[in-house]
């Protein structure tokens, strides 16, 4: 038997090795001067990011490039390495690098690059381009759609061809989607000579914080973090029920923390998790799917969620701790919910967790546990407030005195890891597998947590730019990759310091090449995106897809919601993330938030973001083409579609939770009054995720009857969205004469909303009511508020209140509001008890389930409860 796991995984590692270079960083490799290139063109593409993102070039004055010159030189170094990174078809060469291969990199390295080479000039002549621009433009569209083709497949340049295809042939289209159409001349200045088009946000995005991201989390990979977070996962959780399955959970979120990519993600720790969890009583195919599902939810972990949460700085306008904020209950409750759903199909199985080499009373364990998390907290409070009051104290020479600190910090921290061995890998075919000691585990690689710190400390605290934190987390990564080897040696004992040294030059040189070529796909992906983005500013279509969904729904919210998500599945399962969500959320995001207002749901634009990401992210596990599946059926030996279905199905969990945010923004951290609110936003969410997954997975304390399931479903809604019962037994607003339109602006609280109902004719001549909510802004008079919004209104004799003058392009006019409206009515939030009331009945009802499954138990089940290893 021994024999066979050794086979099938020495089988399975090149398939999965081989899978995720192919997707991630190109598969050639050739020999000679073309693979030296290979490595010394994305080491100097990492090296000039790190300058870009540095304050070196503000200090000496030289190097400084403005962005639209830096995203040139960005999408030049992208392109370049698409053409000499990946062949042109599976049949093509591997081990060299075809003569036309090099002409189209250079040419395309070229186009790329001419806004920076020839910026001057071309700013000189704005708006008047000349037939070379022209022509370079045209050439660098058609040169960047097939390096978009070879780094990441068909899926995206068709989408990029249909949306030019569409620019064009305008007059041609159904009168519902048809515009005048534009010319070439046009259509080729727009996309490449500007920032609207190919050069627009998603691939300044890309530059300016996104390489640096996925460079940190390639350096710190190198170093041995991923290796350190597997190991500690499996100390801490290996001695549970189903423990190789949950502790897989944990190395896929604590790995994707470094990572931001679920292939990635699968590749590194699916080697050694899927193994475990075949071995402990799982199904190929359900080990797979465990390892999937962690894996792709390791994109929604703060603080590296991938390049579409970087994307949402820009398009949202928020800064990035915002988006943190945003996205990290919705995170936690995710992979909370994952633990439990592995809980549940090992209580299913009877299964038993992993002995540990010293078995510990459930006291010991729980003093360890609260232990552990109090010495966290109280670091983290010393910290604060320490470095805060360093800072009062001595000004601008606290940079130094903090940087001697941390300083200090990493070599007591290495000089503590000395103590214990170095972390390695466990044989995962050998006969006896015991867990390694979570103490010794967890100290020996406590100094792998000062760059998250570092990166965490200039986002929150200095709030620094994401670009700028990076790149300090950066280069201390750089700086442990470079030391932490001698330092070691010294503590312990040892000697080989050159080669301790060597070894961790390599380790830098390598992290730099493998983060600038996982890097190519999303460049080139960006500045594809890039001409959608285009397309709908250069035709308008934007507009008129809020009028086709619009019609095509009826209006309602939920079904634009669900035609949202099976767009953004379906554009998954070609488009990377960051594709899919640049594409999805330029085309509906408008949508959603303009309906929402007209049926009088106020929805974030983050909300919406939010959701398409969540979507594009589940893209990765969804049959028939989810490549995260496909690498995890490579190593767990399962059929890859019955893989993804089991894995999409345990995302289920995930898959809810964008559209209770959309009705209930306090899962996002929106309007929460206070931490009693908070805490209770966390807690019901937590418990409705959890009986969600006891429901959907048809097992709670034991085997749920059809009506426990339902019930639990109901409880968990209710958990979720409390506000929905309630406001059948309170009407959440009363109406208000519209003639008192000023006064109730005026009482509204300060970034408070007023909602009003007005009717009149459209822009197609039909007679239209709606419900309309303005926010309000900064205190003050009533009618300042209002004309803040763009909104001024006549009072008649006869009472009728008319909307005499709108701003262009003003909050009031892009909500629906038109000249010579009637306000029919106000609607003002009413007073009345708390939404959360509706928790006693949800929790009674709970209650009654616990009791009725608990007479249910099994003896077996009961039995299977106790043989758990503590």
């Amino acid at each position: 038997m021994k024999k066979n796991n050794t086979t099938d995984k020495t089988a399975t590692e090149p398939k999965v090795e081989q899978l995720m270079v192919d997707s991630e960083a190109g598969t050639r490799k050739p020999k000679g001067p073309s693979g030296k290139m290979l490595i010394f063109i994305p080491f100097a593409w990492s090296t000039f990011q790190l300058w870009l993102a540095s304050p070196l070039p503000f200090m000496f004055n030289f190097g400084v490039f403005n962005g639209t010159e830096a995203r040139s030189i960005h999408l030049a170094f992208a392109v370049f390495l698409s053409y000499t990174a990946f062949p042109a078809l599976k049949k093509s060469p591997s081990n060299y690098i075809p003569i036309q291969d090099w002409l189209f990199a250079f040419a395309g390295a070229f186009a790329a690059g001419y806004m920076y080479i020839f910026y001057e000039a071309l700013s000189d002549r704005a708006g008047l381009p000349t037939t070379l621009d022209i022509v370079i433009a045209m050439c660098g569209m058609l040169l960047l759609l097939e390096a978009t083709r070879r780094a990441l497949g068909p899926p995206l340049m068709v989408v990029a061809m249909v949306f030019l295809g569409y620019t064009f042939a305008g007059p041609y289209m159904p009168d519902i989607i048809s515009h005048k159409g534009q010319s070439l001349y046009k259509v080729a200045a727009h996309q490449w000579l500007s920032t609207e088009g190919v050069f627009g946000v998603a691939l300044g995005v890309s530059t300016s914080f996104v390489f640096l991201f996925v460079l940190f989390g390639s350096l710190l990979e190198k170093a041995g973090a991923g290796n350190y977070f597997i190991k500690m996962s499996f100390s801490l959780l290996g001695h549970m029920r189903g423990g190789p399955a949950k502790a897989a959970v944990l190395a896929s979120g604590t790995t994707g923390i470094i990572s931001g990519s679920s292939i990635a993600n699968v590749a590194t720790t699916g080697v050694f998790t899927i193994p475990l969890m075949k071995r402990v009583g799982f199904p190929a195919s359900k080990a797979g799917a465990v390892e999937v599902a962690a894996s792709t939810n390791g994109q929604l972990t703060p603080p590296v969620m991938g390049a579409a949460a970087f994307l949402m700085v820009e398009y949202v306008g928020i800064t990035y701790l915002e988006v943190i904020k945003h996205a990290i209950l919705p995170a936690l409750i995710s992979y909370i919910a994952l633990v439990y759903i592995v809980h549940l199909e090992a209580c299913k199985a009877n299964m038993v967790g992993l002995p540990r080499r010293v078995k510990r009373t459930f006291l010991q364990s729980m003093t360890s546990f609260v232990g552990t998390i109090l010495g966290f907290c109280i670091m983290g409070f010393v910290v604060y407030y320490g470095i805060g009051w360093i800072k009062d104290f001595t000004g601008d020479a606290s940079v130094w005195i903090v940087g001697a600190l941390v300083l200090i910090v990493y070599i007591g921290l290495l000089k503590f890891a000395s103590r214990y061995p170095a972390l390695k890998m466990d044989d995962i075919d050998s006969d006896i597998l015991e867990l390694p000691e979570p103490g010794p585990t967890i100290k020996v690689g406590l100094y792998y947590l000062i760059p998250l710190a570092v990166l965490m400390w200039c986002l929150i605290v200095e709030r620094f730019s994401p670009g700028l934190s990076a790149f300090w987390a950066t280069v201390l990564m750089v700086f442990i990759s470079l030391t932490q080897r001698p330092i070691l040696n010294y503590f312990r004992g040892e000697s080989h310091y050159e080669e301790a040294f060597n070894k961790g030059f390599s380790d830098v040189f390598d992290g730099m090449v493998n983060g600038a070529r996982n890097m190519i796909g999303i460049g080139v992906a960006t500045a594809a995106a890039g001409i959608v983005v285009g397309t709908v500013t250069l035709t308008g279509i934007g507009q008129v897809m809020i009028e086709l969904i619009e019609f095509i729904s009826g209006g309602n919210l939920l079904l634009i919601l669900l035609f949202t998500a099976v767009i953004c599945l379906i554009l998954g399962m070609g488009l990377p993330t960051t594709a899919n969500y640049i594409v999805v959320s330029t085309l509906m995001a408008p949508v959603i938030v303009e309906l929402g207002a007209g049926a009088g749901l106020v929805v974030p634009l983050i909300a919406v973001h939010m959701f398409v990401f969540f979507f594009g992210i589940l893209a990765d596990d969804t049959p028939p083409v989810g490549l995260a599946a496909f690498a995890a059926s490579a190593i767990a030996n399962s059929d890859p579609i019955k893989t993804g279905i089991q894995g999409f199905a345990y995302d289920i969990r995930t898959a809810i939770l964008p559209f209770m945010f959309i009705f209930n923004t306090q899962l996002l951290l929106i309007g929460i009054d206070g931490i009693f609110e908070l805490l209770l936003v966390i807690a019901s969410a937590t418990v409705a995720m959890l009986l969600f997954a006891a429901a959907t997975q048809g097992f709670w304390l034991t085997k749920n009857r059809k009506v426990e399931t339902v019930l639990l479903l109901l409880i968990a809604f209710t958990l979720f969205r409390p506000g929905f019962w309630w406001d059948k037994i309170y009407p959440p607003y009363f109406d208000m004469a519209p003639t008192k339109i000023y006064e109730a602006a005026e009482k509204i609280q300060a970034d408070g909303r007023l909602q009003i109902v007005a009717s009149g004719m459209n822009i197609e001549g039909d007679f239209e009511q709606k419900a309309i909510t303005l926010p309000m802004g900064a205190s003050g008079p009533g009618k300042a508020r209002l004309e803040a919004t763009g909104l001024m209104l006549k009072f008649e004799d006869n009472g009728n209140i008319i909307v005499d003058n709108l701003v262009f392009d003003s909050i009031a006019q892009k909500l629906g509001l038109d000249f010579d409206w009637k306000i029919e009515k106000l609607q003002v939030e009413a007073d009345r008890p708390a939404k959360h009331i509706m928790f006693i009945p949800a929790l009674l009802l709970l209650i009654m389930i616990w009791v009725l499954q608990r007479r249910r138990r099994t003896p077996a089940e009961i039995e299977a409860t106790k043989k758990t290893y503590l």
